[in-house]
């Protein structure tokens, strides 16, 4: 008799515990807990790698039915779930959830270390993983980790050369959306990073810290041969080709090769007589800049360069060289 009454107790308890909401079924390899025995054995498929549900369009299998019919939406396009403030359908409920929180202002995932809140769990997850320094998703070609699943899926484009983000404008390609979104600015003329010295503006926030090394003086780029330092790691990269006599850069036309690009684009207006640099004073064209800002002495008179022997100033560089043949003999 006691035992049949502990038994109904027990029954009486697990009743009242799956009113109360509670999970009483507990997974015994990842401790997750469920209301509901079936739930259960379902969930323990994803560790048996067992998915019984095969989709008939893509042949995509999944370990529960409700995942299969959730999937089944990408196909047929349907959204059932549709958000009462601004109308935007969805194909699942808990995408639904989430966007609301766009309205509610609502944050209730918050980082435990940093108290940082937001609005899909995901968020929290890989925001985490800045304090633990986890990086669990790893390249399978090159074995390169990442603490964001989109992080590795854009560095991927890397090994397959695909290049989804088109310009709009020009058509050109890029592998990693930030780089689409900074060359866009050429176009639009957009220039968001300015300097707090002069107010000189720039296209990309590395074009600005670059810059900012003229205000600062700093030179972190040296020459491992010959010491020499540089503000920009360009203005090294192309230094260091006179050390090792490289020169990537060829004419189509003549074949003659150089070791900056913009030596060769100079070089190229020979062959198209380009001359884009034009004084405002006499409408003379050039086809280098240097050109022109030399030509330019003739209408303001300066004359930058001085002999160190007898004071003579110059406004080339090249009529001072000459001259100083003269004490030198």
């Amino acid at each position: 008799m006691n035992v049949q009454l502990d038994e109904r107790n027990v029954e009486c308890s697990y009743s009242s515990d799956i009113r109360r909401g509670e999970c009483i079924y507990s997974c015994e390899l990842c401790n997750k807990a469920f209301r509901e025995h079936r739930t259960l054995i379902r969930h323990q498929r994803i560790h048996r790698s067992e998915h019984p549900y095969t989709c008939d369009v893509c042949n995509e299998a999944f370990s529960g039915k409700r995942s299969l019919a959730k999937h089944q939406r990408i196909h047929t396009g349907e959204r059932p779930c549709t958000c009462d403030v601004c109308n935007k359908a969805f194909s699942d409920g808990s995408n639904l959830r989430t966007h609301q929180h766009i309205h509610t202002g609502e944050r209730p995932y918050t980082c435990d270390v940093c108290n940082k809140a937001f609005r899909q769990h995901g968020s929290l997850t890989t925001h985490q993983h800045i304090h633990t320094g986890e990086r669990p998703y790893t390249c399978d070609v090159c074995s390169k980790a990442f603490s964001q699943k989109s992080n590795l899926k854009t560095h991927q484009h890397i090994h397959t050369g695909e290049r989804p983000y088109r310009c709009d404008v020009c058509s050109k390609a890029f592998s990693v959306k930030s780089s689409l979104i900074k060359h866009q600015r050429v176009h639009t003329d957009e220039c968001p990073y300015t300097c707090d010295v002069c107010n000189k503006a720039f296209h990309q926030k590395s074009n600005l810290k670059t810059h900012q090394h003229i205000h600062t003086g700093e030179r972190p780029f040296r020459c491992d041969v010959c010491s020499k330092a540089f503000s920009v790691k360009s203005s090294l990269i192309n230094h260091q080709r006179v050390h090792t006599g490289e020169c990537p850069y060829t004419c189509d036309v003549c074949n003659k090769a150089f070791s900056r690009k913009s030596s060769l684009t100079t070089h190229q207006r020979i062959h198209t007589g380009e001359c884009p640099y034009t004084c405002d004073v006499c409408n003379k064209a050039f086809h280098q800049k240097s050109n022109l800002k030399t030509h330019q002495r003739i209408h303001t008179g300066e004359h930058p360069y001085k002999c160190d022997v007898c004071s003579k100033t110059f406004s080339q560089k090249s009529s001072l060289i000459t001259h100083q043949r003269t004490h030198n003999g």
